[in-house]
């Protein structure tokens, strides 16, 4: 479920209603690779399946019928591939990582063991996914090929490594660690060799997120006092802090696909919203604050909209936001959770 967030008049959306099937129809356009697509998860058949829609709302389609609790859609790079998961048994049970392609046929589990809440990617070139299992108690890194189901596990310490981050060369790992007693940021080359620690502060530093061109990596650091969005060098030398008074919660920052902007979810207490950071000037702002649940966004490929998950009008839902007029367009009417835009 998503957070709660309050209200700020300043911010506040127009909705747009925009219909779609509730499942695959014989008039649903055939998937196209070069077309604009959010995979998410919906409850709309009284199940969590896997869906996707066009980005205007049309031709929503459901990919999976697992009869089991299935969201976490994961666009791979080239779009051809959609990873997700699927809890196996009641709540409270593990997870199984499948992955199937873009139209939903040829699904098959890559591994189990899955720790569903922890972030997890696709590598830059589309072949393995970094993820975080649970094994005998421990979370650990781990990368799965995507081709074999193979897995590699990157991690071997106690306590929770996770949340694996790749850098966009694919040559290493940033991850979360708390193997010294404290949260702090890592990082390990993509064979699991060379594991270094990237921040050394008493304060918890965690889920990190790397620039789009390698350079920089994101954070979000309680050193301050408060938790606030950090930006270092890749290598950890040089820190300083991005956002001021924005209560930051552990969700992973987004990066614009031009790095030029930073979507990340503000916590203060029962309020949740949208921020937005611009990079150039340092200029904070609330993209979405609304009296309900705001979260679990993802850029567009353009880097103009962000689709998110709201509760406004008693459900949670998928919408997309203009990041400059934010025009707010409400896709679905049924209860929605976890999308995933096309890169």
């Amino acid at each position: 479920m998503l957070r709660g967030a309050s209200a700020c008049a300043v911010c506040m959306a127009v909705l747009l209603f925009v219909p779609g099937s509730g499942t695959a129809t014989p008039e649903a356009q055939p998937f196209s690779t070069e077309s604009e697509r959010i995979a998410f998860g919906s409850h709309r058949d009284g199940n969590w399946e896997v869906y996707v829609t066009d980005a205007d709302g049309q031709n929503q389609t459901r990919l999976t019928a697992r009869n089991a609790h299935t969201r976490f859609p994961l666009w791979s790079p080239d779009r051809t591939h959609i990873a997700f998961a699927t809890q196996v048994g009641g709540p409270g049970d593990g997870w199984e990582f499948w992955v199937m392609k873009a139209d939903g046929s040829g699904a098959r589990r890559l591994c189990s063991g899955l720790v569903g809440k922890s972030g997890r990617e696709w590598s830059p070139d589309g072949r393995r996914i970094a993820l975080t299992r649970s094994d005998g108690g421990n979370m650990d890194v781990y990368l799965v090929e995507v081709a074999s189901g193979q897995l590699s596990r990157i991690t071997t310490t106690a306590g929770e490594d996770r949340d694996p981050a790749w850098s966009p060369d694919g040559a290493h790992i940033a991850f979360t660690s708390d193997r010294d007693g404290n949260r702090e940021i890592y990082v390990a080359r993509s064979d699991g060799g060379d594991i270094r620690r990237l921040t050394n502060d008493p304060a918890k530093d965690a889920s990190p997120a790397w620039s789009p061109d390698g350079s920089r990596i994101l954070f979000v650091s309680t050193r301050t006092g408060t938790p606030e969005l950090h930006l270092m060098t890749a290598d950890g030398l040089r820190v300083e802090k991005l956002t001021s008074g924005a209560h930051a919660s552990s969700d992973v920052p987004r990066w614009s696909p031009d790095g030029s902007r930073v979507a990340f979810q503000i916590a203060e207490g029962s309020r949740y919203d949208i921020g937005l950071l611009r990079l150039r000037d340092r200029q904070q702002k609330v993209l979405v604050g609304t009296p309900h649940n705001d979260g679990s966004y993802t850029w567009s490929p353009d880097g103009t909209r962000l689709a998110y998950i709201s509760g406004r009008g008693g459900a949670e839902n998928l919408h997309v936001i203009d990041v400059e007029s934010h025009r707010s367009t409400r896709i679905t009417a049924t209860w929605s959770l976890t999308p995933s835009w096309t890169h």
